[in-house]
C-alpha cells in the first residue's frame, strides 16, 4: 500500500496550493492509509490535517449510526474548507507528523517522527533555526539536524532544485548518523527524463547502501489548482504570471497520487513505491499522544491541591471581612470539590500568579470567562464579579461532561499589560512559555489586490474591484452584473480568470502573526510541545499554532489582554485617592446605586464601557436597566448575534409586558428563566440543544465551537437535522423547534457568553458610577486613557462641561503632561487640560517644562531658556495658547517663537553687525477672532473652549430654526433599529 510522506500545503505560504484538510479528503477518497504533511520548516498546518482525519472518522461512524442523517451531522469546519467525502469510505487516512528542512549547507531532508522522542527532536531543530532568523525566516544547518537526531527517519532529496551542496556527500556524513533509519527520496518531475533520472538515482543510493522511497512531492491535492499554484508563485517572487519563466508550473502533474498512479510512474522500481507504505506503518508517533502538562505550581510544603484551598478560603475573609454568606462558602466548596476531580488545581494557579503579580505592581484588572465567573476566582482576586450578582455559570464549561481546560481570559491596562507579558517570559523561561498564532489568512481587499496585481490588472481595475468588496463574495453568479456596474467588461478573459482565482484563494493562509494575548505556559519544556519562533515585536516569542489548533489538542491557553477602559478605571481611582481620599476596587464599589441606573436610563453614556455606542444609546431608555443583571443583558443583546436572531424586539416586548412570557417547557424554562423565554447566550444555547434536542456533550461541545466568537462564517447549520429531529423526537413541535434554531443560528456569526458579558458588566457599572458621581474624574480619566473608545477629546470634554465640570485650557504655568484635577477655588474641581492633548508634543518635552517652571515662566523666551525646549515646541505652545495664563496672546506668544534663534543666547535681531544692542519696536498685531481662536485651537489641540462652532454660523442658518434647547423633550426618540441603511445612500 502506498502512503505519501512528502505533501507540500498551503501552510509553506504562497507555494503550496491546496490545504492540509483538502489533502486528508482527497487521500480518502484514493483509499490512502496514511499521508505526511511536510511543510517548509514548519508544523503549522499539521493540527488542521489531523483534526480533519478523526472528524472523517468520526464521520464515518455517524453514518454508520445514524443512516437517516447521512452525511448532514460532522464536525464544525473553517469555511473554506470542504465537507468530508460523501461517497462510502472504506479507508480513514492517519496524519503522519512531518516537516521538509531547508539547510543552509546541505539539501532538504523531510523529516519524520518515529515516536515522541523524535517529535521533540524535529520541534527542538525548528526552534533553534527560526529563534536564530529574523519573524518567518528559518536558519538551519547540517549540525542542527546532528545534535537533535534521536527518533527521526530522514528522507534524503536529491539533486533539488537550486542545492549547490554534493547530496551524496551529505548522505555520507548522516548515514554514521542515522543509520537505518535514512532513505533517498525519488519524485517526479514530469520533464520526460524521469525514467532515466530514477535509474541514476536508484544506482547512486545503491552505491551509498540506501534505500529509495517514492513520493509524488505534490504542491496540490488536485491538478485543478495549478492556476492557483502559479498566482501563489507570482506573489511570492512579486511579479506578474506572464513573467514567471521557470518558476511556473509546466502542468498540474504535482498533485496527490493514487498508488496505481505511482506504479505506472515509477515502472522499474515499484519497490519504491512499497516502502513508503512499508515506512507510513513503522511510523507510530501521533498528535494524539501529545500529552500537555499544566505548570504544577508545587512549593516546598503544599501540593497544588492544598494551595488552591488554602489561597481560596484566604480569599474569601479578604473579600468578606465581616463573615461569608452560606450561598458563597456552599459555592466556594463544591467548585474546589469539582477542580480536586478534574485535577485543574494547576490551571487555576497559574492564573492566579498572573493576576497577583498585576495587582502586586498596581495594575488594574479583571478575568473574565465560564471558569471566571466562579466563586474561587473571586476569592483568589482573578475576578470581581461576586456571587451576589447572581451570574456564577461555572459548570456550564467546567463539568465532568467535558474534560477540556476551563476557560480564562484576563484583561489588564492597555498601556501596561507589557510589563505582565515580560513577567510571565521571566517567570516560566522562554523554554516554557510562548504566544499563540494568528494565521492570517487572504479575505476581501487582500484577496482582491494581490491576485490582481499577479495577473497584470491596472491598479485603477484592481481599486475598482475592491470597491464591490461588501457584495463580491455574497453575489457569486452575478459576477457580469456588478462588473457592469463599475463600467468592467466581464467578458474579458484575464479579468473573468482573476474573479475565479480571487474565490479560490479566500481563506488560503498568508503568513503566521502572534495573537492578541494567548499565552501557553507547560510544565516541561515548550519547545518539545511545539516550534517556537521570534515575533516581529522585541522580546516576544510565538508558537505556530493557532487558538483552534491547541484546542483541538486540549493544550492550556491564558488570554493575557488589554482593555483600554481598564486603565482609565485604574486612573480614576488614583484620582479619587488623591482629591477625595476614597479607596475603591472594582469589588467594593457601592453596589445597585439607583442614581446610576437613573443615569443609564437617560442614555447618558458618553464614555461608559461598551454602551456608547449609538446602537445601545438608542436601546439604553427601551431597556431601562435597573439592576446588575440588566446591564448583563444590555451588553449581549446588542450584537451581530441576538440582532440577527431576532431576539432583541421580542425580549423588549416580554420585558415590557406587551408579550406574554412562556415556555414550551419546565426544562427549557429553567434555561431560558432569566432571559425571559428568549436564548441571548452562548451558554444557552448549548442548553437548548443538551435539554430540548437531547444532544450529548460532544456534540453540544461542537455546537458551541461552531458559534465560536468572531467567527466570519460559523458551520451551526450542519446541526439543524439533528437538532430538529432531537426537537421532533422530545416533543417540541416543529414551529418551535424552527424557531429555537433560527435563534441559535444567529451566533453564527457572533455569540456571547453569559460569563464574559457579566464581567464586562461590572466594567459598565464601574465606568457609569465613576461618571455618575464624579464626572470631572472620569473624563480626566478617560482622556488620560486615550485612544480607545467611540468618542474624541473634543466630545469628551464637552460632555464633561455638560455635566457641570469646569474644564480650563492648557497652561504652560498650571499643566501637567496627563490631564489633571485642581481646585476650582469654590470647594471643587476643575479638570485642567494636560499636555497630552497638544497635537506633536512628546511625553518628554513635556517632563523637561514642567520640571524647570519653579514659580512659573512669564515669557515665551523665559521657557525656551530655562526648560531647554527646541523652537519647534514652543511654537506649538504658543500656537495651543498656553502662555494665555501669563498675559501672552496667541499671536504675541507665536511672534516671540518664531524669533528664536537654535544655538543663541539671545532672540533674533536683538543686535546688529556691529554687536550694537537693537532695540526692536513692539509689533502691532491684530486680535484674533472668535472664530479664528476656535479654528487654531482645533488645530492644535483638536478641541476648544470657547464656542461651539455651529454656534459662529448661527446667524446664516435657515431664518426661523428653532435652537434644540428649545425644542420640546416629550418625543420619543426614534428607533434606529428599525432604520435601514443602504450603503452610498445619503438618504
Amino acid at each position: 500500500m502506498f502512503c505519501e510522506l512528502s505533501i507540500t500545503s498551503n501552510f509553506t505560504f504562497l507555494t503550496g496550493a491546496s490545504h492540509p484538510e483538502e489533502y486528508v479528503n482527497r487521500a480518502a477518497l484514493l483509499g490512502m492509509e496514511a499521508i505526511a504533511i511536510a511543510d517548509d520548516n514548519s508544523v503549522a498546518g499539521i493540527v488542521r490535517a489531523h483534526t480533519q482525519a478523526k472528524a472523517i472518522a468520526r464521520s464515518v461512524k455517524e453514518r454508520r449510526d445514524f443512516d437517516t442523517l447521512h452525511g448532514l451531522i460532522g464536525p464544525p469546519k473553517p469555511d473554506h474548507v470542504p465537507a468530508p467525502p460523501s461517497v462510502p469510505i472504506t479507508v480513514v487516512p492517519r496524519l503522519i507528523p512531518a516537516a521538509r528542512l531547508l539547510f543552509s549547507d546541505a539539501p532538504p531532508i523531510t523529516a519524520l517522527p518515529v515516536d515522541r522522542q523524535g517529535w521533540r527532536s524535529l520541534c527542538r531543530i525548528i526552534s533553534k533555526g527560526r529563534l536564530r532568523a529574523e519573524k518567518g525566516e528559518c536558519d538551519l544547518q547540517l549540525s542542527d539536524l546532528e545534535e537533535f537526531a534521536e527518533g527521526l527517519h530522514l528522507l534524503l532529496w536529491p539533486e533539488a532544485q537550486g542545492g549547490a551542496v554534493d547530496w551524496m556527500q551529505t548522505a555520507r556524513r548522516l548515514t554514521r548518523r542515522f543509520a537505518g533509519n535514512i532513505q533517498v527520496l525519488m519524485s517526479p518531475r514530469y520533464d520526460g527524463r524521469d525514467t532515466v533520472r530514477f535509474d541514476r538515482l536508484a544506482d547512486q543510493a545503491r552505491m551509498l547502501g540506501l534505500p529509495t522511497l517514492a513520493s509524488a512531492a505534490p504542491r496540490m491535492h488536485h491538478g485543478a489548482r495549478r492556476k492557483l499554484a502559479d498566482v501563489v508563485s507570482a506573489i511570492r517572487l512579486k511579479c506578474r504570471v506572464d513573467a514567471l519563466g521557470r518558476a511556473a508550473l509546466s502542468n498540474g502533474e504535482g498533485r496527490l497520487r493514487s498508488e496505481a498512479e505511482m506504479l505506472r510512474l515509477f515502472a522499474g522500481h515499484e519497490e519504491a513505491v512499497h516502502r513508503a507504505g512499508q515506512l507510513a506503518d513503522s511510523l507510530t508517533f501521533s498528535l494524539d499522544q501529545l500529552r500537555y502538562e499544566y505548570p504544577s505550581e508545587i512549593t516546598r510544603n503544599e501540593t497544588p491541591s492544598q494551595r488552591l484551598n488554602r489561597l481560596a478560603y484566604e480569599g474569601l475573609k479578604w473579600r468578606y471581612p465581616g463573615g461569608a454568606p452560606e450561598k458563597a462558602k456552599t459555592l466556594l466548596r463544591h467548585e474546589l470539590a469539582l477542580i480536586a476531580k478534574l485535577k485543574y488545581e494547576p490551571y487555576f494557579l497559574t492564573v492566579r500568579d498572573i493576576v497577583h503579580f498585576a495587582r502586586s505592581r498596581g495594575i488594574l484588572c479583571q478575568g473574565r470567562g465560564s471558569a471566571a465567573n466562579s466563586v474561587v476566582c473571586y476569592c483568589m482576586g482573578i475576578t470581581s464579579v461576586s456571587p451576589e450578582m447572581g451570574t456564577m455559570v461555572f459548570e456550564r464549561f467546567v463539568s465532568e461532561a467535558r474534560d477540556e481546560p476551563p476557560d480564562i481570559d484576563v484583561d489588564f491596562e492597555h498601556e501596561r499589560r507589557e510589563e505582565v507579558i515580560q513577567h510571565i517570559y521571566e517567570r516560566y523561561g522562554r523554554h516554557r512559555a510562548g504566544l499563540c498564532a494568528t494565521v492570517v489568512h487572504y479575505r476581501g481587499k487582500r484577496a482582491i489586490r494581490e491576485v490582481g496585481r499577479a495577473m497584470g490588472l491596472t491598479e485603477d481595475t484592481i481599486s475598482a474591484l475592491s470597491s464591490q468588496l461588501w457584495g463580491f463574495f455574497s453575489t457569486k453568479g452575478l459576477e457580469a452584473e456588478r462588473m457592469a456596474e463599475i463600467g468592467l467588461d466581464f467578458r474579458d478573459r484575464r479579468l473573468r480568470q482573476t474573479i475565479e482565482l480571487v474565490y479560490e484563494i479566500n481563506g488560503f493562509p498568508r503568513h503566521l502573526s502572534q495573537h492578541v494575548g494567548g499565552f501557553i505556559v507547560t510544565e516541561g519544556r515548550l519547545d518539545e510541545l511545539v516550534p517556537i519562533e521570534n515575533a516581529t515585536m522585541e522580546d516576544r516569542t510565538v508558537i505556530c499554532w493557532d487558538k483552534d489548533d491547541i484546542d483541538s489538542l486540549g493544550i492550556l491557553k491564558v488570554d493575557v489582554l488589554s482593555l483600554g477602559m481598564l486603565t482609565c478605571i485604574r486612573k480614576a481611582f488614583d484620582l479619587l485617592k488623591m482629591h477625595h481620599q476614597q479607596s475603591y476596587t472594582l469589588a467594593t464599589l457601592p453596589k445597585e446605586d439607583p442614581r446610576v441606573y437613573d443615569m443609564l436610563c437617560k442614555a447618558d453614556s458618553i464614555g461608559v464601557f461598551q454602551v456608547e455606542s449609538r446602537a445601545q444609546m438608542n436601546f439604553l431608555p427601551r431597556m431601562r436597566p435597573r439592576n446588575f443583571y440588566d446591564l448583563v443583558i444590555e451588553v449581549a443583546i446588542i450584537r451581530p448575534g441576538p440582532i440577527q436572531g431576532d431576539m432583541v424586539h421580542p425580549y423588549i416586548r416580554r420585558r415590557n409586558g406587551e408579550e406574554e412570557v412562556s415556555f414550551p417547557s419546565d426544562e427549557l424554562g429553567q434555561v431560558l428563566g432569566k432571559t425571559l423565554g428568549v436564548p441571548l447566550f452562548q451558554e444557552q444555547a448549548m442548553q437548548i440543544a443538551i435539554v430540548g434536542a437531547g444532544f450529548t456533550p460532544d456534540q453540544a461541545d461542537r455546537l458551541r465551537r461552531s458559534l465560536a466568537t468572531f467567527k466570519k462564517h460559523g458551520s451551526v447549520s450542519e446541526f439543524r437535522a439533528l437538532f430538529l429531529h432531537g426537537m421532533r423526537k422530545n416533543g417540541y413541535e416543529d414551529d418551535f423547534a424552527e424557531r429555537c434554531f433560527s435563534q441559535i443560528e444567529g451566533f453564527g456569526s457572533y455569540g456571547f457568553p453569559e460569563s464574559h458579558a457579566a464581567s464586562f458588566a461590572l466594567l459598565v457599572y464601574a465606568s457609569s458610577w465613576i461618571k455618575c458621581h464624579h464626572p470631572g474624574i472620569f473624563a480626566c480619566a478617560l482622556l488620560n486613557a486615550q485612544p480607545m473608545g467611540f468618542y474624541a477629546p473634543a466630545q469628551i470634554v464637552r460632555d464633561a462641561r455638560e455635566h457641570g465640570v469646569e474644564v480650563r485650557p492648557i497652561c504652560v504655568n498650571a499643566s501637567f503632561w496627563d490631564n489633571t484635577m485642581e481646585p476650582d477655588g469654590r470647594g471643587g474641581l476643575a479638570l485642567r487640560l494636560g499636555f497630552r492633548q497638544l497635537k506633536g508634543m512628546s511625553e518628554e518635552d513635556a517632563s523637561w517644562l514642567t520640571a524647570a517652571r519653579g514659580n512659573g515662566y512669564r515669557s515665551v523666551r523665559d521657557v525656551w531658556r530655562r526648560a531647554g525646549l527646541g523652537p519647534a515646541v514652543i511654537v506649538r505652545l504658543a500656537e495651543a495658547d498656553a502662555f494665555a495664563t501669563a498675559g501672552i496672546n496667541r499671536r504675541e506668544a507665536l511672534w516671540e517663537a518664531k524669533a528664536i534663534v537654535p544655538g543663541s543666547a539671545l532672540p533674533l535681531f536683538s543686535t546688529d553687525l556691529d554687536g550694537e544692542v537693537v532695540d526692536e519696536p513692539a509689533a502691532l498685531l491684530p486680535e484674533m477672532t472668535l472664530g479664528e481662536e476656535v479654528v487654531e485651537d482645533y488645530v492644535s489641540t483638536r478641541l476648544t473652549l470657547r464656542a461651539h462652532p455651529v454656534g459662529l454660523l448661527r446667524h446664516i442658518l435657515t431664518p426661523g430654526a428653532a435652537p434644540v434647547e428649545v425644542l420640546p423633550t416629550t418625543q420619543a426618540a426614534p428607533d434606529l433599529s428599525k432604520i435601514s441603511f443602504t450603503r452610498g445612500n445619503p438618504d
